[in-house]
């Protein structure tokens, strides 16, 4: 039976260009149900329910909410923070006060390991707490998940500024380096891929987390490439380790955030040591690194439309299912069986999708571990939607 009492709703992890999507899809679908009164939005993921830094979201105006969904980043604010036993007494003690029967935490897999936190210990306390994790993160490694509400928009800025990167490069040929995020993951590294047509095209070299990273085969590779094409773009996953695990990134930073992860994209220092290595190893001149950085998450205009259109379904879908069922849970985007796309969305408990991820399946990664397959493209490009196409002369001569 449906319950009544209030809704609070917050955002959690690294802002992506549609994570606003969810929150609005939640908030215009709690609008429509007379068990929800407040609906109310805290700054700063749990940090502000703590604080009780509050907004009524139900006195929002539709335009102004529209207006938001639209907008890339977390409107509310959002932290990194693993709560504590006594975090959890403060929540619980808020909760209470504002009468709060519905939680949902939009987020990635430390977000869901938050809201598990929050929830099991809302059990403990009997507490009769409905609580839901709405799915988000641009590394597209949630389980259970077959992507994420984010990945599709930030895909669509990675293969779109390697195109560019790519032409910059045929004009001014030498060897260029981009550093993408995925700490785990190699999803957002291989979208690189995405806007090749021509054999020729760039990036040619892409390497993955889920492949050790050989800085002998990676020098081998990039001296093949340049010998037949006379330049050569590469892509490569900030999180690329060594057969023993190590991050090689981890070599230049030791900060790290509550959760224990080691912040990798804070600094342009892997791209300069793998451009370094080309310079020592080759007799290349021309060198050049970038590191899209944050970039990545929150750059205005190049939405993909179906990216925001799920965001929006599946923050809507979160608040039927926590009014309508007596239970709790994150929820999952699965894809149909068939040619065509199309996808649903399911319920599943939040341990299933808490903290652990998943990587990019081995029939994504070709033979050599310094590419994707034709499988990855024909799984990425429905998610990521329209790209622009790239003109190239015949080659005619006069």
């Amino acid at each position: 039976m449906a319950k009544k009492g209030n809704m609070l709703i917050a955002q959690s992890g690294g802002p992506s260009m549609v994570i606003n999507q969810s929150l609005i899809g939640a908030v215009v679908e709690a609008k429509k149900h007379a068990e929800i009164g407040k609906i109310l939005g805290a700054r700063h993921g749990i940090q502000g329910i703590m604080k009780e830094d509050f907004i009524n979201l139900r006195k929002e105006s539709a335009a102004n909410l529209e207006a938001v969904a639209n907008t890339p980043s977390s409107a509310l604010g959002s932290i990194r923070k693993k709560p504590t036993a006594a975090d959890c007494t403060k929540i619980f003690n808020v909760l209470k006060k504002n009468n709060v029967q519905y939680f949902f935490y939009i987020g990635g897999n430390d977000s869901a390991e938050t809201a598990h936190i929050i929830n099991e210990e809302a059990k403990a306390a009997k507490y009769d707490l409905r609580c839901f994790h709405i799915p988000k993160t641009i590394d597209n490694d949630l389980r259970q998940n077959d992507h994420t509400p984010g990945f599709g928009s930030a895909a669509k800025f990675v293969a779109c500024a390697v195109a560019g990167d790519d032409l910059d490069n045929r004009a001014l040929p030498g060897v260029k380096i981009d550093v993408i995020m995925g700490r785990h993951a190699g999803f957002l590294t291989a979208a690189a891929a995405l806007c090749r047509t021509q054999p020729d095209d760039g990036p040619h070299l892409i390497y993955l987390p889920e492949r050790p990273f050989d800085e002998k085969a990676f020098v081998r590779d990039v001296k093949a490439v340049y010998k037949k094409l006379g330049r050569c773009v590469i892509a490569v996953s900030e999180g690329i380790a060594d057969k023993k695990g190590v991050a090689i990134a981890q070599k230049f930073t030791s900060e790290v955030d509550s959760h224990g992860n080691v912040q990798l994209s804070g600094s342009g220092a892997l791209g300069d040591a793998l451009a370094g290595v080309i310079k020592d190893k080759t007799k290349i001149s021309r060198v050049r690194a970038d590191t899209f950085g944050y970039l990545q998450r929150s750059f205005p205009g190049i939405t993909s439309e179906v990216d925001a259109k799920e965001a929006r379904e599946v923050g809507a879908f979160a608040v039927k299912t926590a009014v309508k069922s007596n239970t709790d849970g994150s929820i999952a985007i699965k894809r149909k069986p068939g040619k065509k796309y199309s996808v649903t969305y399911k319920r599943v408990m939040l341990r299933q999708v808490a903290r652990d991820t998943r990587h990019v399946p081995d029939k994504f990664i070709n033979k050599a571990g310094n590419n994707v397959t034709q499988s990855f493209i024909d799984y990425a490009l429905p998610i990521v939607g329209k790209l622009p196409k790239i003109g190239h002369f015949k080659g005619v001569k006069a």
